[in-house]
């Protein structure tokens, strides 16, 4: 079993944290989330217009290309990363040019001696899945492909056909971090979408607190947060791992709790 696999095979939901690549101490912040309880770690890579991201993401973003971050130095990241966590599932974020710039070949090929473990790329739809998919499923990294609100049957099979790993849909029809989907509206597409596919259904965009993780997490396979961890960052880099770390546990045990009162 991969370690996606292994991730989601544990009987219970799991909590994906992501953190911005060069955005703090991210050695530390990533170690910070893992001992906080989080089952998968989404590491984004920075980029000058991060059009999927909100404003607590984008200036993340900002800062850490000022800051001199790199491709081979998220690359470096990920190796560190995995030496230092060798059973959890690592995932890359981010956007086509970095990925695409010196070749998928290339770009499969160094995540997969990395220790990476799925691409997420915002801006490829699977449509041109001939882009980056065939490199990575090559190199044994899972191509994760998104699902919105406003991706209905039709869509829904395309949006599948080569996808690996889970399917990360997206709460709300907007940025990260700002909206929050109602309660009712995610239980409807999660159950719309498990009837599509067997890969696990992660839900993300709009996850701030543990109660809204719990809810989440009473009917799919995953909960991804994000904007509230980087906001910890912003506020006081610093002090941001011994927050981050609070945090990812607040929001790990609502989350693999969130069915225990369900059984």
């Amino acid at each position: 079993m991969t370690r996606l696999a292994e991730a989601f095979g544990k009987g219970r939901p799991v909590l994906i944290c992501f953190l911005t690549a060069g955005y703090g101490d991210t050695a530390a912040n990533l170690d910070a989330v893992v001992a906080g309880g989080a089952d998968i770690v989404e590491l984004g890579m920075p980029f000058t217009d991060p059009m999927a991201d909100g404003p607590v993401i984008e200036t993340a973003n900002r800062h850490a290309l000022a800051n001199g971050i790199t491709t081979a130095g998220i690359f470096a990241m990920a190796a560190s990363f995995r030496k230092r966590h060798p059973g959890v599932p690592l995932v890359l974020m981010g956007y086509a040019n970095p990925m695409l710039r010196r070749g998928a070949e290339w770009f499969a090929s160094q995540a997969a001696q990395a220790g990476v473990d799925g691409v997420i790329c915002v801006d490829v739809p699977p449509e041109e899945d001939e882009a980056l998919g065939p490199a990575l499923r090559e190199a044994g990294v899972a191509p994760i492909r998104l699902a919105t609100p406003t991706t209905d049957d039709k869509r829904l099979s395309v949006v599948l056909c080569g996808a690996e790993g889970f399917l990360y849909y997206v709460s709300v029809a907007g940025v990260t971090g700002r909206e929050q989907a109602q309660a009712t509206a995610i239980d409807e597409a999660v159950e719309r979408l498990k009837k599509s596919t067997d890969l696990p259904v992660a839900v993300g965009f709009g996850v701030r607190t543990p109660e809204q993780a719990a809810m989440i997490a009473r009917i799919a396979d995953g909960v991804i947060v994000g904007s509230a961890l980087v906001e910890l960052i912003a506020r006081d880099e610093a002090g941001a791992p011994a927050e981050i770390r609070r945090l990812a546990g607040a929001l790990a045990d609502a989350v693999h709790s969130a069915r225990e009162d369900l059984a």
